[in-house]
Protein backbone atom coordinates (compact mmCIF):
# COMPACT_ATOMS: atom_id res chain seq x y z
CA UNK A 1 0.00 0.00 0.00
CA UNK A 2 2.84 2.40 0.84
CA UNK A 3 4.49 1.77 -2.53
CA UNK A 4 1.17 2.32 -4.35
CA UNK A 5 0.60 5.57 -2.49
CA UNK A 6 4.09 6.85 -3.33
CA UNK A 7 3.53 5.91 -6.96
CA UNK A 8 0.26 7.89 -7.03
CA UNK A 9 1.91 10.94 -5.46
CA UNK A 10 4.70 10.77 -8.04
CA UNK A 11 2.15 10.69 -10.87
CA UNK A 12 0.29 13.69 -9.41
CA UNK A 13 3.50 15.73 -9.15
CA UNK A 14 4.40 14.84 -12.72
CA UNK A 15 0.96 15.89 -14.05
CA UNK A 16 1.19 19.17 -12.13
CA UNK A 17 4.61 19.93 -13.59
CA UNK A 18 3.50 19.06 -17.10
CA UNK A 19 0.52 21.37 -16.67
CA UNK A 20 2.81 24.25 -15.77
CA UNK A 21 4.98 23.50 -18.79
CA UNK A 22 2.00 23.49 -21.13
CA UNK A 23 0.75 26.81 -19.74
CA UNK A 24 4.15 28.41 -20.34
CA UNK A 25 4.30 26.96 -23.85
CA UNK A 26 0.86 28.35 -24.70
CA UNK A 27 1.92 31.78 -23.42
CA UNK A 28 4.98 31.89 -25.67
CA UNK A 29 3.01 30.55 -28.65
CA UNK A 30 0.57 33.46 -28.25
CA UNK A 31 3.49 35.90 -28.49
CA UNK A 32 4.49 34.26 -31.78
CA UNK A 33 0.95 34.67 -33.16
CA UNK A 34 0.92 38.38 -32.26
CA UNK A 35 4.18 38.93 -34.15
CA UNK A 36 2.92 37.05 -37.21
CA UNK A 37 -0.34 39.02 -37.43
CA UNK A 38 1.55 42.32 -37.19
CA UNK A 39 3.45 41.60 -40.39
CA UNK A 40 0.27 41.15 -42.47
CA UNK A 41 -0.16 39.96 -46.06
CA UNK A 42 0.63 41.75 -49.30
CA UNK A 43 -1.55 41.51 -52.37
CA UNK A 44 0.88 43.28 -54.72
CA UNK A 45 2.64 41.25 -57.42
CA UNK A 46 5.37 42.14 -59.94
CA UNK A 47 4.47 41.75 -63.63
CA UNK A 48 7.58 41.54 -65.88
CA UNK A 49 7.87 43.58 -69.08
CA UNK A 50 8.78 41.61 -72.20
CA UNK A 51 12.23 42.35 -73.61
CA UNK A 52 12.17 45.03 -76.34
CA UNK A 53 8.47 45.80 -75.84
CA UNK A 54 7.44 49.42 -75.30
CA UNK A 55 5.20 49.85 -72.25
CA UNK A 56 3.54 52.85 -70.55
CA UNK A 57 2.37 52.00 -67.01
CA UNK A 58 0.54 54.38 -64.67
CA UNK A 59 -0.02 54.12 -60.96
CA UNK A 60 1.51 54.90 -57.57
CA UNK A 61 5.18 54.49 -56.59
CA UNK A 62 5.08 51.67 -54.04
CA UNK A 63 8.84 51.34 -53.46
CA UNK A 64 11.96 53.39 -54.26
CA UNK A 65 15.48 51.96 -54.06
CA UNK A 66 18.34 53.92 -55.63
CA UNK A 67 17.92 53.98 -59.42
CA UNK A 68 14.92 51.62 -59.39
CA UNK A 69 11.33 51.96 -58.24
CA UNK A 70 8.03 50.10 -58.55
CA UNK A 71 4.77 51.40 -60.05
CA UNK A 72 1.64 49.71 -58.63
CA UNK A 73 -1.66 49.97 -60.54
CA UNK A 74 -5.16 49.76 -59.02
CA UNK A 75 -5.20 45.95 -59.44
CA UNK A 76 -1.97 45.46 -57.48
CA UNK A 77 0.22 44.71 -60.53
CA UNK A 78 3.69 46.22 -60.12
CA UNK A 79 6.23 47.22 -62.79
CA UNK A 80 9.92 47.55 -61.87
CA UNK A 81 11.27 50.73 -63.50
CA UNK A 82 14.97 51.45 -64.08
CA UNK A 83 16.21 55.07 -64.21
CA UNK A 84 19.13 55.97 -66.48
CA UNK A 85 21.01 59.25 -67.09
CA UNK A 86 18.83 59.63 -70.23
CA UNK A 87 15.51 59.35 -68.31
CA UNK A 88 13.55 62.61 -68.37
CA UNK A 89 11.58 63.43 -65.21
CA UNK A 90 9.01 66.25 -65.44
CA UNK A 91 5.53 67.42 -64.55
CA UNK A 92 2.63 67.07 -66.96
CA UNK A 93 2.20 69.88 -69.45
CA UNK A 94 -0.10 72.55 -68.03
CA UNK A 95 -1.39 75.03 -70.64
CA UNK A 96 1.15 77.56 -71.87
CA UNK A 97 3.34 76.81 -68.91
CA UNK A 98 4.50 73.49 -70.37
CA UNK A 99 6.41 70.82 -68.46
CA UNK A 100 8.70 71.46 -65.48
CA UNK A 101 11.84 69.31 -65.28
CA UNK A 102 12.67 67.68 -61.94
CA UNK A 103 15.65 65.65 -60.64
CA UNK A 104 15.11 61.92 -60.10
CA UNK A 105 15.08 62.51 -56.33
CA UNK A 106 11.50 63.78 -56.67
CA UNK A 107 10.28 60.25 -57.52
CA UNK A 108 9.16 59.07 -54.09
CA UNK A 109 6.89 56.53 -52.48
CA UNK A 110 3.20 57.48 -52.74
CA UNK A 111 3.64 59.66 -55.87
CA UNK A 112 1.12 58.98 -58.68
CA UNK A 113 3.05 58.89 -61.97
CA UNK A 114 3.13 57.80 -65.60
CA UNK A 115 6.23 56.26 -67.18
CA UNK A 116 7.20 55.11 -70.64
CA UNK A 117 10.06 52.86 -71.69
CA UNK A 118 11.18 49.55 -73.14
CA UNK A 119 11.52 46.16 -71.40
CA UNK A 120 15.02 44.76 -70.78
CA UNK A 121 16.13 41.16 -70.53
CA UNK A 122 15.27 40.96 -66.82
CA UNK A 123 11.60 41.94 -67.04
CA UNK A 124 12.26 45.56 -65.99
CA UNK A 125 11.13 48.74 -67.77
CA UNK A 126 14.02 51.02 -68.80
CA UNK A 127 12.34 54.44 -68.52
CA UNK A 128 12.49 57.01 -71.31
CA UNK A 129 10.44 59.51 -69.33
CA UNK A 130 8.53 59.81 -66.04
CA UNK A 131 5.75 62.37 -65.52
CA UNK A 132 3.48 63.45 -62.67
CA UNK A 133 1.23 66.35 -61.72
CA UNK A 134 2.28 69.18 -59.43
CA UNK A 135 -0.72 68.42 -57.15
CA UNK A 136 0.26 64.76 -56.78
CA UNK A 137 3.86 65.79 -56.03
CA UNK A 138 2.77 68.04 -53.17
CA UNK A 139 0.56 65.29 -51.76
CA UNK A 140 3.32 62.69 -51.95
CA UNK A 141 5.84 65.00 -50.27
CA UNK A 142 3.82 64.87 -47.04
CA UNK A 143 3.59 61.06 -47.11
CA UNK A 144 7.15 60.12 -48.21
CA UNK A 145 8.95 57.47 -46.22
CA UNK A 146 12.31 55.82 -46.89
CA UNK A 147 12.42 52.25 -47.97
CA UNK A 148 15.25 51.74 -45.56
CA UNK A 149 12.95 52.25 -42.56
CA UNK A 150 10.27 49.93 -43.95
CA UNK A 151 12.82 47.16 -44.53
CA UNK A 152 14.20 47.61 -41.02
CA UNK A 153 10.66 47.28 -39.61
CA UNK A 154 10.10 43.99 -41.47
CA UNK A 155 13.48 42.63 -40.36
CA UNK A 156 12.70 43.34 -36.70
CA UNK A 157 9.36 41.53 -36.95
CA UNK A 158 11.02 38.51 -38.59
CA UNK A 159 13.65 38.41 -35.84
CA UNK A 160 10.93 38.52 -33.16
CA UNK A 161 9.12 35.59 -34.81
CA UNK A 162 12.31 33.54 -35.00
CA UNK A 163 13.07 34.20 -31.35
CA UNK A 164 9.55 33.10 -30.36
CA UNK A 165 9.90 29.86 -32.39
CA UNK A 166 13.17 29.04 -30.63
CA UNK A 167 11.59 29.63 -27.23
CA UNK A 168 8.61 27.41 -28.14
CA UNK A 169 10.99 24.61 -29.22
CA UNK A 170 12.81 24.84 -25.91
CA UNK A 171 9.51 24.44 -24.03
CA UNK A 172 8.56 21.39 -26.18
CA UNK A 173 11.85 19.74 -25.30
CA UNK A 174 11.36 20.21 -21.55
CA UNK A 175 7.96 18.46 -21.63
CA UNK A 176 9.66 15.19 -22.71
CA UNK A 177 11.70 14.97 -19.51
CA UNK A 178 9.25 14.05 -16.75
CA UNK A 179 11.81 13.63 -13.92
CA UNK A 180 12.96 17.27 -14.37
CA UNK A 181 9.50 18.69 -15.02
CA UNK A 182 9.40 21.05 -12.01
CA UNK A 183 12.77 22.68 -12.64
CA UNK A 184 12.20 23.05 -16.37
CA UNK A 185 8.71 24.46 -15.84
CA UNK A 186 10.20 27.22 -13.67
CA UNK A 187 12.85 27.90 -16.30
CA UNK A 188 10.22 28.01 -19.05
CA UNK A 189 8.14 30.51 -17.07
CA UNK A 190 11.16 32.72 -16.52
CA UNK A 191 11.96 32.55 -20.25
CA UNK A 192 8.36 33.49 -21.08
CA UNK A 193 8.55 36.51 -18.79
CA UNK A 194 11.75 37.65 -20.47
CA UNK A 195 10.16 37.09 -23.89
CA UNK A 196 7.29 39.37 -22.88
CA UNK A 197 9.73 42.09 -21.83
CA UNK A 198 11.73 41.69 -25.05
CA UNK A 199 8.54 41.83 -27.13
CA UNK A 200 7.42 45.01 -25.36
CA UNK A 201 10.81 46.61 -25.98
CA UNK A 202 10.80 45.58 -29.66
CA UNK A 203 7.25 46.92 -30.05
CA UNK A 204 8.31 50.29 -28.64
CA UNK A 205 11.20 50.48 -31.10
CA UNK A 206 8.98 49.54 -34.05
CA UNK A 207 6.40 52.16 -33.04
CA UNK A 208 9.23 54.68 -32.88
CA UNK A 209 10.14 54.20 -36.56
CA UNK A 210 7.73 56.99 -37.55
CA UNK A 211 8.92 59.36 -34.79
CA UNK A 212 11.87 61.72 -35.06
CA UNK A 213 13.85 64.01 -32.76
CA UNK A 214 15.25 67.29 -34.11
CA UNK A 215 18.99 67.06 -33.37
CA UNK A 216 20.19 70.33 -34.89
CA UNK A 217 19.11 73.09 -37.32
CA UNK A 218 21.80 74.76 -39.45
CA UNK A 219 20.69 78.07 -41.09
CA UNK A 220 22.36 79.02 -44.41
CA UNK A 221 21.76 82.69 -45.36
CA UNK A 222 21.60 84.12 -48.91
CA UNK A 223 21.80 87.53 -50.57
CA UNK A 224 18.73 89.31 -51.99
CA UNK A 225 17.36 87.46 -55.03
CA UNK A 226 20.31 85.04 -55.06
CA UNK A 227 20.57 81.25 -54.82
CA UNK A 228 24.38 81.29 -54.88
CA UNK A 229 26.33 80.20 -51.80
CA UNK A 230 28.49 83.11 -50.66
CA UNK A 231 31.58 82.92 -48.44
CA UNK A 232 29.60 83.17 -45.20
CA UNK A 233 27.17 80.43 -46.30
CA UNK A 234 30.03 78.09 -47.23
CA UNK A 235 31.70 78.71 -43.87
CA UNK A 236 28.42 77.83 -42.08
CA UNK A 237 28.17 74.58 -44.04
CA UNK A 238 31.84 73.70 -43.42
CA UNK A 239 31.37 74.21 -39.68
CA UNK A 240 28.26 72.01 -39.73
CA UNK A 241 30.15 69.29 -41.65
CA UNK A 242 32.95 69.35 -39.06
CA UNK A 243 30.38 68.96 -36.25
CA UNK A 244 28.69 66.03 -38.04
CA UNK A 245 32.06 64.29 -38.46
CA UNK A 246 32.68 64.65 -34.72
CA UNK A 247 29.26 63.18 -33.94
CA UNK A 248 29.86 60.27 -36.33
CA UNK A 249 33.23 59.53 -34.72
CA UNK A 250 31.47 59.43 -31.34
CA UNK A 251 28.89 56.93 -32.69
CA UNK A 252 25.93 59.31 -32.32
CA UNK A 253 24.62 59.43 -35.93
CA UNK A 254 22.64 56.17 -35.94
CA UNK A 255 19.22 56.77 -37.56
CA UNK A 256 20.03 60.29 -38.81
CA UNK A 257 18.10 61.88 -41.70
CA UNK A 258 18.59 65.37 -43.17
CA UNK A 259 15.80 67.72 -44.27
CA UNK A 260 16.74 70.68 -46.50
CA UNK A 261 14.09 73.44 -46.67
CA UNK A 262 14.40 76.76 -48.54
CA UNK A 263 12.81 80.13 -47.72
CA UNK A 264 12.73 83.69 -49.09
CA UNK A 265 11.81 87.17 -47.91
CA UNK A 266 8.89 89.13 -49.40
CA UNK A 267 11.03 90.94 -51.98
CA UNK A 268 9.45 90.21 -55.37
CA UNK A 269 6.42 88.11 -56.26
CA UNK A 270 5.41 85.01 -54.26
CA UNK A 271 5.68 82.65 -57.25
CA UNK A 272 9.21 83.84 -57.98
CA UNK A 273 10.11 83.53 -54.31
CA UNK A 274 8.91 79.91 -54.25
CA UNK A 275 11.12 79.07 -57.23
CA UNK A 276 14.01 80.96 -55.63
CA UNK A 277 13.66 79.03 -52.35
CA UNK A 278 13.76 75.75 -54.30
CA UNK A 279 16.95 76.83 -56.07
CA UNK A 280 18.50 77.73 -52.73
CA UNK A 281 17.69 74.25 -51.38
CA UNK A 282 19.22 72.68 -54.48
CA UNK A 283 22.40 74.76 -54.11
CA UNK A 284 22.86 73.51 -50.53
CA UNK A 285 22.20 69.88 -51.54
CA UNK A 286 24.64 70.15 -54.48
CA UNK A 287 27.45 71.17 -52.13
CA UNK A 288 26.50 68.47 -49.59
CA UNK A 289 26.73 65.81 -52.31
CA UNK A 290 29.65 67.06 -54.41
CA UNK A 291 31.91 68.48 -51.69
CA UNK A 292 30.91 66.51 -48.58
CA UNK A 293 29.99 63.21 -50.34
CA UNK A 294 26.58 63.13 -48.63
CA UNK A 295 24.60 59.85 -48.88
CA UNK A 296 21.32 60.68 -50.69
CA UNK A 297 19.54 57.81 -48.94
CA UNK A 298 19.60 59.93 -45.78
CA UNK A 299 17.97 62.93 -47.49
CA UNK A 300 14.29 63.71 -46.88
CA UNK A 301 12.61 65.23 -49.98
CA UNK A 302 13.70 68.92 -50.18
CA UNK A 303 11.09 71.66 -50.39
CA UNK A 304 10.91 75.41 -50.96
CA UNK A 305 8.36 77.41 -48.92
CA UNK A 306 9.03 80.74 -50.64
CA UNK A 307 8.08 83.70 -48.45
CA UNK A 308 5.29 81.85 -46.60
CA UNK A 309 7.14 80.97 -43.37
CA UNK A 310 9.20 83.97 -42.15
CA UNK A 311 11.06 83.73 -38.85
CA UNK A 312 11.51 87.49 -38.57
CA UNK A 313 9.69 90.64 -39.70
CA UNK A 314 9.95 91.41 -43.42
CA UNK A 315 9.49 95.11 -42.63
CA UNK A 316 13.16 95.53 -41.65
CA UNK A 317 16.37 94.78 -43.52
CA UNK A 318 17.66 92.69 -40.61
CA UNK A 319 14.46 90.64 -40.55
CA UNK A 320 14.49 90.06 -44.31
CA UNK A 321 18.12 88.92 -44.08
CA UNK A 322 17.08 86.20 -41.60
CA UNK A 323 14.24 85.10 -43.87
CA UNK A 324 16.52 84.60 -46.92
CA UNK A 325 17.69 81.21 -45.75
CA UNK A 326 17.92 77.46 -46.12
CA UNK A 327 17.44 75.36 -43.00
CA UNK A 328 19.39 72.09 -42.85
CA UNK A 329 17.49 70.10 -40.22
CA UNK A 330 19.19 67.00 -38.79
CA UNK A 331 16.59 64.47 -37.57
CA UNK A 332 17.12 61.22 -35.68
CA UNK A 333 14.72 58.27 -35.98
CA UNK A 334 13.74 57.16 -32.48
CA UNK A 335 13.13 53.54 -33.45
CA UNK A 336 16.50 53.00 -35.14
CA UNK A 337 18.43 54.96 -32.52
CA UNK A 338 16.55 53.12 -29.71
CA UNK A 339 15.73 56.36 -27.92
CA UNK A 340 12.07 55.46 -27.24
CA UNK A 341 11.01 54.65 -23.70
CA UNK A 342 11.02 50.93 -22.80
Amino acid sequence: MRILKEHQETQMNTFTSLGRLLAAALFITSLTAIGASAQGARNAHVVPVASGVEFQPAGVVSQRDGDTFKIRDVGGAETVVLLTPATKVSSHSKGLRGKTAYPVTYIMRGLRIEAKGVGDGNGNLVAKWVRFSEEDLRSAQSLEQTAELAEDNAARLAAAEENARKLSAQIDETTAIANEANAKADAAQATANQAFKDAAMANNRINGLDTYDLVKTVPILFAVGSAKLNVAAIESMDEAKKWVDEQRAAGKTNGWLVQVVGFADTTGKSAANTALSNRRSKAVIDRMVRVYDFDLRRLVQPYGYGDSKPIASNKTAAGRAQNRRVEVRILQNKGIANTVAN
